[in-house]
């Protein structure tokens, strides 16, 4: 008898301190979420100011670099110029490395046009909507993805005859520069292959974070609405404002990795492209 009475006179106070704790632990969850929300603001707006430096010491402007406001939707993206389909592959030849090894080949008083007609594929590069071509993705076939492309070694790109003193000489440097000027051809159309493969995977993935963001938003929403009415704890609502967020933030490292892409793209065309291919000048 007297342990029922025990019971009943110290259920109110459990119960109460079963209250207090859950009302703690909902409390140092909350401010624990804070403090990461804190951090990762300290720390992007860190790198905000380091690129901001940076990139007024490349464009060499004293003056304070203003950042412009923020997209009012995290899932839009910037617009860049498109890749327009049909794009030749004359438009790598203005690539450095492929100039500089072109010189190299010009200083040996060799033949340009040869050259690019030996070793140089001339195909389309991009398709609809700015994917890879068949041809480009042909020339790393095979399974193993190396050069397939076989250039045409009888074609006459060096005439020494007689001017050469060391003839050997001449033909070990005459190789040497083929094959530098065989390799930036190859670089070139791997560069730009893996772009544009890269481009279109980056853009179903950040379909799928943006999906993603929207869904956590709705759970955030629901999981708020059932704390409001007592159904859950708040527990429940900090767990669906993690996800929130870092949902939030796979969508901006998507979207920023699909920008670096953008930018490694046209720097793999060599500075992007234009109306007449700078190609099919300066050869002889």
């Amino acid at each position: 008898m007297m342990a029922a009475v025990r019971d009943t006179t110290c259920t109110p106070a459990l119960g109460y301190l079963a209250w207090v704790t859950d009302t703690q632990l909902d409390l140092s969850q909350a401010r624990g979420a804070l403090h990461d929300a804190r951090s990762n603001t300290a720390q992007f707006a860190r790198l905000v100011e380091q690129d901001l430096n940076a990139l007024q010491l490349l464009t060499g402007n004293a003056q304070r670099l203003e950042l412009g406001q923020p997209a009012a939707d995290i899932g839009t993206v910037l617009r860049l110029a498109g890749v327009p389909a049909s794009l030749p592959s004359e438009t790598l030849l203005r690539r450095p490395d492929i100039v500089a090894a072109e010189h190299e080949i010009r200083a040996a008083n060799g033949r340009i046009a040869a050259a690019r007609a030996a070793f140089f594929p001339r195909i389309v590069l991009t398709a609809t909507a700015g994917t890879a071509s068949a041809d480009l993705s042909g020339l790393f076939s095979g399974g193993s993805g190396a050069w397939s492309f076989l250039p045409r070694l009888d074609l006459p790109i060096f005439d020494f005859g007689n001017r050469q003193a060391n003839l050997d000489l001449a033909r070990v440097q005459r190789d040497a520069r083929i094959a530098q000027y065989e390799y930036a051809i190859q670089t070139a159309f791997r560069e730009v292959a893996d772009a544009l493969t890269a481009r279109a995977h980056y853009v179903e993935q950040l379909q799928a974070q943006v999906d993603l963001v929207q869904e956590a938003q709705r759970t955030h929403e629901l999981s708020v609405r059932r704390y409001e009415t007592g159904v859950d704890s708040f527990l429940q609502v900090l767990d669906a404002q993690r996800t929130l967020f870092n949902a939030q933030k796979a969508l901006l490292a998507s979207r920023l990795q699909q920008q670096l892409n953008i930018v490694q793209l046209y720097r793999a065309l060599g500075g992007g492209w234009s109306e007449k291919s700078d190609g099919q000048t300066g050869s002889h």
